[in-house]
């Protein structure tokens, strides 16, 4: 028993969730891409996660975007860094093992720049017993169709989580962009076309500019806009998903403290992700969970569904 399992044991709360069938033992998470498991150990028990979500992966390695591609700003940071990866055959030999050896849950996000590239990926990790859930990164550009994000297009994010969910034996997560003009229509999409679970939202687009170089910061021109800034944007997309679909939701973007998960659950989520803030402070996720159980004990909550019920709205 971790710390502050034994802390949330000593209070009476309850943590656990369940996502599509898989008991998580609470709700808080890395969001894929800001998690290094190796580097994060050396601050925190990894057995403190409820999962631990890897960046994505992709069957063949890829370089990602040229730097500089991360850039501090106002409420948050800008990233462009192209889902850099070293592919399947290194993450089932290296990471994978590495994972395995903790107490919690194996969620493995993949990517891919075609239908074709994300079934590759997901049939060289079907059948591994150490990963629980699958993620699918649907905010990568289709180079098929003119670089159009698969996650703009419900029928292509239909089309993709279709085809994955054919080659997989663990249930699949959707994570879902915000850049779209309604968020639920691409959830019901993805939702019909067998997905179990929804993550979101992913990074907002945006840009910086350097006034003394004259050129954007970031070498790919735009990026991903992630942070505090991000969290109304995000509290209420999740609460409009939330009402869309049937499947479980992940709530994404901006959270910091404790009271922001609250808020995530209190939308409609059942479990949250947690990024940036875990580039600011590397052990935010575990002092998150700490003031998550100060909160639902001084409010006399005792479970997490006690909690989500209190509120109705």
């Amino acid at each position: 028993m971790t710390e502050l399992d034994k802390k949330a044991q000593d209070l009476g709360v309850d943590l656990r969730v369940e996502i599509a069938g898989v008991e998580l033992s609470n709700p808080i998470m890395p969001a894929s891409g800001t998690f290094s498991p190796w580097e994060s150990s050396e601050f925190y028990d990894l057995n403190e996660l409820g999962a631990a979500v890897t960046k994505g992966i992709s069957a063949v390695p890829w370089d990602g975007n040229p730097l500089p591609r991360i850039a501090e700003t106002y409420g948050g940071m800008l990233n462009s860094v192209g889902l850099e990866n070293k592919g399947t055959d290194w993450y089932k030999a290296e990471l994978l093992p590495y994972l395995s050896s903790f107490d919690t849950k194996i969620i493995t996000n993949l990517a891919g720049h075609s239908v074709d590239e994300y079934v590759s990926a997901a049939e060289a990790l079907s059948g591994r017993d150490e990963i629980d859930m699958f993620e699918l990164n649907i905010s990568c550009p289709n180079v098929s169709q003119g670089g159009i994000a698969f996650g703009t297009d419900p029928e292509l994010a239909a089309k993709v989580t279709r085809e994955v969910k054919k080659v997989i034996d663990k249930p699949l997560i959707v994570k879902l962009t915000p850049n779209v003009t309604d968020i639920t229509v691409i959830a019901q999409a993805v939702e019909d076309a067998g997905a179990d679970a929804v993550s979101l939202i992913n990074t907002l687009f945006g840009m910086a500019i350097d006034l003394k170089r004259r050129r954007p910061v970031l070498a790919n021109i735009k990026g991903g806009f992630s942070g505090p800034a991000v969290k109304p944007i995000a509290l209420r997309m999740v609460w409009e998903t939330a009402k869309a679909v049937d499947v479980p939701v992940i709530g994404l973007g901006g959270i910091t403290k404790g009271t922001d998960v609250v808020e995530f659950l209190a939308a409609g989520a059942s479990a949250v992700g947690i990024g940036t803030a875990s580039l600011m402070d590397p052990t935010a996720m575990v002092r998150i969970k700490s003031e998550l159980i100060d909160y639902m004990h001084d409010n006399n909550f005792a479970t997490i569904s006690g909690l989500k019920e209190a509120f109705d709205f």
